[in-house]
Parts: C-alpha cells; structure tokens; sequence
C-alpha cells in the first residue's frame, strides 16, 4: 500500500540544537567565526593572536565603520567564487562516472548519484599545477589575496542557495527530512525542509556535499604553499608540506548522516560552501605567514599521529562498508536485532560505537600539530570537531534508540565506549 505525502513526511513534533533560538544562533554564528577566525588571525590583524587588549578597541573601531563594512565585499573575487562553482557544475554533467544507488529512502526509493567527484577533484588539481608550473607560484595566490571578498561570496552563495532550496520545498509533492517540518521557518531553513533537493537527476546535496568546498579545500592549501613559497624563494617549510600532505588524502564518504538522514538546508549549505574551505584550512593558511619549521623527530612524530588517525578510520569505515554490502572478510561478530538488522560488535566496531570518529579526531589533530606550539588559534579546528563529532554521536544514538527499542540498550552492553575506547 503506497503511503502518502504526509504519512511519508509528518510534522516535526521535536526540536533539536536548541530548537529556533539554538538554530539562530548558530545561523548568524557560522559566518561570524569564519571572519573572526581571518581577524584573529592574520598579518593585517597584527598576528595569531593580535593583542588582546587591542581587539575591543579593534573590533568597535571596524563595526563602527562604513569602510569596514565595504571592505568585505569584492566583486573580482565573487566572479571568481561563481565561476569556481560553475566549473564544479559543468565538470559534474561532462566528467564520466558510475551511477551508484543510495540508501533506501522512507518512500522505498533509492537516489542514483553521480560518481565523478573525485574526477572534478583531479581536473582541478591538474590545471592549479598546471598553471603554477607554467607561470610559477606566483599565479596561484588569489585565494590569499583576496581572503576575506571570497569567504563573502561563500556566505551570500550559501544563504540563497539554502533559501532557493527552503521556498522550492513547498512545491509538489516533496519528501521532508523528519528533522526539518516544523513549520516554523529559523528552524526548517536552517536544518533543511528538503531531504533531497535536486534539479531532474542533479542532487543538489550530494554535489554540495563533495564538490565545491571539499575540493576547494585543497586549493586554498596549495594557494597558501604558493604564497609562502614566493616569501622564501621557492621552497615550502617541513610543516605545509605535512598539511597539504594530510588534507589532500582527506577521504570524504558518500553515505554519512548528512546525506541519509538530514534534510539540506542553511546548515549544510553554508557547511559545505564557506565552513569547510575557509575554516578547515586555517593551519595553512597560518603557515603561509608564519614559517614552522618542525624538525625531523615532531616531523615524524605528527605524521605517526596522523596516520593511526587514517588507518583507524579508513578501515573502520572498511569494515562497516563490507559488511553493509553482505561481505564480512574478517568473519567479525554481530549483533542480530529483533528487526532483523545485524550490529557489528568486533573489529573496530567492537571497541567503540563510532571507532571511526576517533580516526578522524587523531587526523584533526595532526593537522594542528603541524602548526607547532606558536598559537592556540590553529588548534580550534580539532576542538570545533570533537564538539560536532560528540553531538553527531548524540544525535546517532538518539535515532538508533528509537529505530531499535530495547535491542539498542543490548547493543551498548555489548559495546559500551561511545567513540574513544576506555575513555569515553
């Protein structure tokens, strides 16, 4: 029996981030961290930190000015910004891929997605080193000359795309993310009305999601080793090189919390275009005007960090991939719910609930330790992730409670560390 529209999509009965109020704060609280980490941040600012008794007077003297205000807008760089996104559009229709199914949605429909991000990412990174070997480091540093005018474009690309997508929810027949029906309009703009959006077979989330900030990412590094090449006569220090080395491999996986169960709104929207890039580079762009030089023994100590940070995550997500699709090379134990649904409870998943947000947390630290002990500053990004991280954990937990009932209080006996094994 086909259920319909509003058994398929019912009103949102609870509120979670605070509800309205959290989901404003947060809203008008992204943006804001993303240019007050450049202005905490920078050679203009007079250093990582600036004084601290200057940023009273600093900041009343910058709202108080109109010049200021003007300063964060520049047309040369939302051009760029526009046809930056363009390029991801276009490489998305023209690059060949696989068309790989989703998970089943509550409609019994499985989503089709294009499989050529990691094409788009290739072409980019050819012609960025194609146009830095051709005309030398020099070409390549914009994205640090023109910081602030872009982190603009990002935000006011990201409110009117998150807009475009909350007005084009209400017509048809859509499906809603169950956290985004409120009815109240912070609310669902923000955490998104939508499950799906998409433009015939083009899935706005999944593009957002993979494209256009992810790869960027990795532009803005190479921008910063551009810039910082040019100030020491063509050679990059030991740490930018750890932090591209690092960033560059940073995987990104196709069915997270965000595709499956969030609908696409102002938070993933403004996530993926303006947080990813231009806050996830911090350490680059830090190391672009201040020079580390680690040495060989916290060289390899930082890698080593990293890397059991990668391994822990690459083949936790390995085992739970292979056994999501009926394969358990490992022979690992499971727990079968009375659904029917089979839990793992050895290997990786064994040791904790989600061993592979620890993975993550060690790689995010690595990247801060390639900064060395100079600022607290470039060390938020690890402590940002722990906080997103626990409260996805939360949130995970909460829905796998409701899906699974009783069996899931099992499950937490069986597997009682929640993401770092013995600590928490």
């Amino acid at each position: 029996m086909t259920k319909s529209t509003s058994e398929l999509s019912p009103r949102t009965t609870h509120y979670e981030f605070g509800g309205p109020l959290g989901a404003l704060f947060v809203t008008l609280s992204v943006p804001i961290t993303t240019y007050a980490l450049y202005y905490t941040c920078s050679e203009t600012s007079g250093g990582c930190p600036p004084p601290l008794w200057s940023l009273p007077t600093s900041f009343s003297e910058a709202v108080t000015s109109l010049d200021w205000w003007k300063s964060l807008w520049d047309t040369q760089a939302f051009l760029v910004y526009i046809a930056w996104w363009a390029f991801c559009v276009v490489a998305w229709f023209v690059l060949p891929g696989d068309w790989v199914e989703g998970t089943t949605m509550r409609n019994g429909h499985k989503l089709k997605y294009k499989i050529n991000a990691f094409s788009t990412f290739l072409l980019a990174l050819g012609l960025a080193s194609g146009t830095i070997i051709r005309f030398g480091p020099s070409s390549f540093t914009f994205i640090y000359e023109h910081w602030i005018g872009l982190v603009t474009s990002s935000v006011v690309f990201a409110t009117v795309q998150a807009l475009a997508v909350y007005l084009a929810s209400f017509q048809g027949e859509k499906l809603l993310a169950l956290g985004g029906n409120t009815g109240n309009f912070i609310y669902d703009f923000y955490i998104g009305r939508e499950l799906n959006p998409a433009i015939g077979s083009f899935d706005i989330k999944s593009f957002n999601e993979l494209r256009p900030g992810l790869i960027l990412w990795v532009l803005i590094d190479i921008s910063m080793a551009c810039e910082q090449a040019i100030r020491r006569g063509g050679s990059i220090t030991d740490s930018m090189g750890l932090v591209l080395l690092f960033q560059i491999w940073y995987p990104a996986i196709l069915t997270t919390m965000d595709i499956t169960t969030d609908g696409f709104g102002f938070m993933l929207s403004i996530g993926d275009l303006a947080w990813v890039p231009f806050v996830y580079s911090l350490q680059a762009r830090y190391l672009a005007f201040t020079h580390v030089e680690l040495g060989p023994v916290f060289t390899v100590l930082v890698f080593a960090i990293h890397g059991v940070g990668y391994y822990i995550f690459r083949t936790a997500n390995g085992e739970k991939n292979d056994f999501r699709n009926g394969r358990n090379p490992k022979n690992l134990e499971f727990f079968v719910t009375e659904s029917g649904s089979k839990l793992l409870t050895s290997g990786w998943w064994g040791t904790s609930r989600h061993p592979n947000y620890f993975g993550d947390l060690l790689m995010a630290l690595g990247y801060s330790m390639a900064t060395g002990a100079g600022t607290p500053i470039t060390y938020f990004y690890p402590l940002y992730f722990a906080v997103l991280l626990i409260h996805r954990q939360i949130r995970d937990d909460d829905n796998c409670a409701k899906k699974y009932g009783k069996d899931w209080e099992k499950y937490k006996k069986l597997v009682p560390y929640r993401i770092i094994p013995y600590v928490y």
